[in-house]
């Protein structure tokens, strides 16, 4: 049986012209926006009539290593870098979600689907200026960043982009008074603001990296009964459990990742590719979206 590969989050790797069945390495399963990205690759595989197979590297990069090999050993030998592996096999690559080093100058064995980084930080950044400008007036502000995993692209870049539009007059009123890491995680993000608070630093602004460190941030504040409306809470993902956060006023803002297009639009550029057939383009960018409480309900009813 012909197999096409994918590893997320995320590259997929075909096998053949007819691919039936795909190997899917994850990254991790526990990880709400994965999920989405999970079910699209889903849908997407139900449409192409193919056969999938998860795996979970639950975040352990030899782990998935070993998940790939695994998928590829018959009639390859086993290679410590991915690219390589695929390569030396004469498998194409198609990268989801994280962008590749090498995006500018793809192979004609790689692709890439996903979002600008950079805009997800730009459309956080500008909104949430926006709001606390029109709670301060001309007054100052202070905000806080809690950030991903800075060795990640998107926990980078987006953390960067912060700090470089409060650098700008769209949002030079506001000062970055911390910045921390919080792993993606809501109980982490919630365990650093408590502690900011507790130290005396109650932020007017905080710059969450996802959704599920923003949903943190919110709850500590509301732990520790600080009005919702003094802070704005601005997180990225738009994932369920941000929508409905958003539609409580726990949070003020999102910025929409489409997770499950990312996920159908990988893996039919894959079997377009195991298929033979020449790509219009390489790398395909699905736009982020800024989701505020006057348009949630359209993204809650996708």
């Amino acid at each position: 049986m012909k197999r096409l590969m994918i590893t997320t989050a995320f590259a997929i790797t075909a096998f053949g012209a007819q691919a039936q069945e795909i190997g899917v390495a994850m990254a991790q399963f526990d990880n709400n926006f994965l999920t989405i990205l999970r079910q699209g690759i889903e849908e997407a595989g139900r449409a192409e009539g193919v056969t999938l197979q998860f795996e979970d590297a639950q975040n352990d990069v030899p782990r998935q290593l070993s998940q790939i090999q695994n998928f590829i050993s018959s009639g390859v030998d086993a290679i410590t870098q991915m690219d390589k592996m695929a390569n030396d096999a004469g498998i194409p690559i198609v990268n989801i979600n994280r962008e590749p080093p090498n995006v500018e100058s793809l192979g004609p064995l790689e692709a890439f689907v996903g979002s600008r980084e950079v805009d997800a930080g730009t459309i956080q950044a500008t909104e949430a200026c926006r709001l606390v400008k029109e709670k301060i007036g001309n007054g100052a502000a202070n905000g806080v960043i809690l950030a991903g995993d800075l060795f990640i692209q998107a926990g980078r870049v987006r953390t960067e982009t912060v700090q470089d539009f409060v650098k700008t007059p769209g949002c030079d009123f506001v000062k970055i008074e911390d910045m921390q890491v919080a792993d993606w995680s809501r109980s982490k993000a919630s365990d650093l603001v408590s502690n900011w608070l507790t130290a005396g630093l109650t932020p007017d602004v905080i710059f969450a990296n996802n959704d599920e460190m923003a949903i943190g941030a919110a709850q500590a504040l509301k732990a520790a009964m600080v009005d919702p409306e003094d802070v704005v809470v601005a997180g990225i993902d738009a994932t369920p459990d941000a929508l409905m956060a958003l539609k409580a006023g726990d949070i003020d803002l999102t910025v929409f990742q489409d997770a499950a297009g990312q996920g159908r639009k990988g893996l039919e550029v894959a079997a377009a590719m195991a298929r033979g057939e020449e790509l219009a383009e390489r790398a395909v960018y699905i736009p982020f979206e800024l989701v505020t409480p006057e348009n949630v309900d359209d993204y809650l009813a996708r």
